[in-house]
């Protein structure tokens, strides 16, 4: 579960208190991490909250409303649903300067079993670029935790999302 905890410590590390997705696979152990706090190494720890979403914009509007209230934040979810949520990243947080650090669980590259997800994998990084999204693809989890913090103080920096890719050889940390 090294991968998962790294991604943790990361959030909870970088003042992340918020955070709302859609349950992906890949995400698993992130997200029982969060509902549990089983470690509990800190009070920040304690502060962190999961909603979880129908669908990725739903998680934007979300995560907007908490930003509004202070709260730094963060989405978990697959690469297939960037594309369901491009509208409300364009049309909400550019506009509006909602910075939101997005953990995106990569699909469709390397070592993908499934061929349905693989256009989306070709895609995900031409589209993050197309609307102007920096995002970071961290190999191990020591590289993941330090992007995570630092691409979370962008987004705070920038008032606009950053994105985290993290592939299947990223997830295998977990295994």
């Amino acid at each position: 579960m090294k991968a998962s905890k790294s991604v943790y410590n990361a959030l909870i590390d970088s003042g992340i208190s918020f955070v709302a997705g859609v349950p992906c696979a890949n995400l698993d152990n992130l997200i029982k991490l969060i509902e549990n706090k089983k470690d509990g190494k800190n009070k920040k720890e304690s502060d962190i909250q999961y909603v979880i979403a129908t669908r990725e914009e739903e998680a934007v509007g979300i995560c907007g409303g908490a930003h509004l209230a202070n709260k730094r934040t963060a989405i978990l979810m697959q690469n297939s649903g960037l594309g369901n949520c491009i509208n409300a990243i364009g049309s909400f947080c550019k506009i509006y300067d909602i910075p939101i650090l997005f953990i995106i669980s990569h699909r469709g590259e390397l070592k993908e079993q499934i061929p349905a997800q693989i256009p989306m994998g070709k895609w995900t990084k031409k589209l993050l670029e197309t609307v102007d999204i920096p995002y970071y693809c961290p190999k191990t989890p020591e590289e993941a935790y330090k992007y995570i913090c630092l691409g979370s103080d962008y987004a705070e920096t920038m008032g606009a999302p950053v994105a985290i890719l993290l592939d299947a050889i990223y997830w295998e940390h977990d295994r």
